[in-house]
């Protein structure tokens, strides 16, 4: 295949180059010790739905600022209509888009709302609810996070227990999500839930509701993770009641919205972009003098250097794979598991590379003074939930087997 720009798209990744050196805030810079997130699609340093509220005055403008100007372009949601506040881009062009974006190590914005929640409102919301929701996506000025897992309902999402019965024009919604990404952030919440307790088969009992995430009866609580970070909480529903107009498509048939909204995960380029930075960093570390006193480069090393380096230009290979069907009309399908599977697994064994350079030095937590600041130690820890963040192994496993290679069940 030959993934070679067209003169078009040259044309526009040069564009991109120039409104990043342009109009990125000059103050808005990464901060080395935040660990919000776990997300390998975001660019180490920035987190922009927390930066977006951060105390410090200079990284909230920074953020806000580099928010306004995207939404210029129509670049916060750059596939979306223009009536929205979209671009309205060709794949193509959003995929060199977010590529540029990582390369230059700029954060994107508002995540979730722009490429799960908007598209499937696209698909499946009323007018009044595109309407509504989608320019303040667009601009920058309305945050999401998605309430689907609960405790017992991860993978198995189907069996999810949290219940909403109607009454009137409102449903009443009580019990609890966990591990959501950022929603002790969010200013609203898309949340799957149980209208039907008696369906057959489960997952035609759910239904998907659009729910404010300061709405009484909304509780959310932090969750620390093994590097002291935030980066998710649980979100507990007391009574809580939600208009009807915030059903998205219809009573019972929510786990299909969502499924939807799953089906529009990104092509994985953001991933490639940060671990093929990582690796050039290590390679420049160890040739440099500061590596020389700590790290070691034998020949094994070099070898299981060079192994990642090729597994990274394949991961970049799926994820053009994965866009150029989307740039002739298909939707993918188990091409998205693909890329995750090989994505999470690529992402801990560059982490145990990376770590195993530096040897007992790798054991240091503290920044300071330690070597390329533990960035490898910190990406060990940040690894271990890859394998089960968005969808664990076994299930990507099965995806492929069944969609992909027509296995049974």
């Amino acid at each position: 295949m030959n993934w070679d720009d067209t003169p078009q798209q040259a044309a526009f990744r040069e564009e991109v180059r120039a409104f990043v050196r342009e109009k990125f805030p000059a103050g808005y810079k990464p901060a080395r010790d935040e660990e919000q997130s776990l997300e390998p699609e975001d660019v180490a340093g920035y987190n922009w739905p927390v930066d977006r509220v951060s105390e410090d005055p200079v990284r909230r403008d920074g953020a806000r600022a580099w928010a306004r100007a995207l939404a210029e372009r129509g670049w916060i949601a750059p596939h979306w209509p223009s009536e929205f506040g979209g671009a309205g881009l060709s794949p193509m062009e959003e995929f060199i888009l977010h590529e540029e974006m990582m390369r230059a190590r700029v954060p994107t914005v508002n995540g979730i709302g722009a490429f799960l929640l908007g598209p499937t409102l696209l698909v499946h919301g009323t007018d009044e609810q595109k309407a509504t929701h989608l320019p303040p996506i667009a601009r920058g000025e309305a945050t999401w996070a998605q309430g689907f897992s609960e405790p017992g309902s991860g993978s198995d999402l189907a069996s999810l227990r949290t219940r909403a019965v109607r009454d009137g024009d409102v449903y009443v919604v009580d019990g609890q999500k966990v591990w959501t990404s950022l929603g002790q952030y969010a200013d609203w919440l898309f949340v799957l839930v149980r209208t039907d307790p008696d369906a057959e088969p489960r997952h035609r009992g759910i239904t998907f509701l659009l729910v404010e995430a300061d709405a009484p009866g909304v509780t959310i609580r932090p969750i620390t993770d093994l590097r002291g970070a935030a980066p998710f909480c649980e979100i507990f529903f007391d009574g809580v009641r939600v208009p009807v107009a915030n059903r998205v498509g219809e009573e019972n048939r929510g786990w299909y919205v969502a499924m939807t909204a799953l089906g529009f995960e990104r092509a994985g380029i953001g991933a490639t972009i940060k671990y093929e930075q990582a690796l050039a960093g290590l390679v420049a570390y160890l040739r440099s003098r500061d590596g020389a006193r700590f790290a070691r480069a034998d020949a094994d090393l070099r070898r299981e250097i060079a192994r990642r380096h090729t597994e990274i230009r394949v991961l970049y290979n799926l994820a053009r794979y994965t866009v150029s069907r989307q740039a002739t009309g298909e939707e993918p399908g188990y091409e998205a598991s693909v890329n995750q599977l090989f994505g999470a697994e690529l992402h801990q064994r560059l982490a145990r590379t990376g770590a195993r350079a530096f040897g007992r030095y790798a054991d240091l937590w503290e920044r300071d003074d330690a070597p390329m600041n533990a960035y490898w130690t910190h990406m060990v820890r940040d690894s271990v939930a890859s394998t089960f963040l968005g969808g664990t192994t076994e299930i990507q496993r099965n995806v492929i087997a069944t969609r992909g290679l027509n296995l049974p069940r």
